[in-house]
């Protein structure tokens, strides 16, 4: 989860940064004094949440949230001022959540508990993909995950490109070998190519990002950091990180953008 505050007073910087450090230890938290680098470091790597002080010099804070918005709809804004009568203007960018100085660890636990835009953590993934580039998949340590064959590999992106849609063996036959027909031989043979996927994920203990019920298959997506699923919840850092190419080495891998 990351974290950016800003405030043009020091003190009141330095209370709010504290603040939310107790509140959030585990978090990436940034402080800015100046409203354009908190807007700068957000476009270039991406923000969860920011608490931002609506009086300040220059640009205010609704003025960032706007700039913000514009980067990441979902984006969580928490406004922080001394002066009420600025909340209209903070209800209107539909911040989520409004916390009225002194900034203390149980108002920004308030808040965190009750986020417009929930926060999904990645700590707990078991792989970390990217379809970015070429598709490839690594542990949480970064280490690439080795596959047994290429065409588990394939398999398993598809899964990911899905994005937890399941689909039947049938398709993902279709998927490998286009119009072959699925007989028998070519149903042993994709049986063959999952059960060295599972083998594969076994190894590193990330079998259950598999999901399986009768003839149907899924990724978790739960169980993965992915940037194109970070990309379809606006996330600043994939947006900036997509370069046109996405799972280059597969034929049918097509981008799509879903529009939430």
């Amino acid at each position: 989860m990351r974290i950016l505050c800003c405030d043009d007073e020091k003190l009141a910087l330095q209370m709010l940064e504290m603040s939310v450090k107790k509140a959030k230890p585990d978090a990436d938290i940034l402080a800015f004094k100046y409203a354009d680098e908190l807007l700068e470091e957000a476009t270039a790597n991406g923000c969860d949440i920011a608490f931002l002080d609506i009086h300040m010099r220059g640009m205010n804070g609704v003025e960032l949230a706007k700039k913000l918005k514009e980067v990441n709809p979902k984006m969580n804004i928490i406004f922080v001022t001394g002066f009420s009568d600025y909340t209209g203007d903070a209800m209107r960018l539909h911040a989520s959540g409004y916390i009225m100085k002194p900034v203390t660890k149980a108002k920004v636990e308030e808040e965190l508990a009750d986020l417009r835009f929930p926060i999904v953590p990645k700590s707990d993934a078991l792989l970390r993909v990217q379809c970015f580039g070429n598709f490839d998949v690594f542990t949480p340590d970064g280490k690439p995950l080795r596959f047994e064959r290429s065409k588990s590999k394939e398999v398993f992106a598809y899964l990911v490109h899905r994005h937890g849609s399941s689909c039947t063996k049938k398709e993902i036959a279709a998927i490998l070998f286009e119009d072959m027909p699925y007989d028998n031989n070519q149903q042993m043979y994709v049986q063959k190519i999952m059960s060295a996927l599972m083998k594969s994920l076994k190894a590193v203990g990330a079998e259950s990002v598999i999901e399986k019920s009768y003839n149907n298959i899924a990724v978790n997506v739960n169980l993965i950091d992915c940037d194109y699923y970070r990309f379809q919840e606006l996330d600043a850092g994939a947006v900036n990180a997509y370069q046109n190419e996405y799972m280059s080495q597969y034929y049918w891998a097509d981008f799509l953008y879903e529009d939430y």
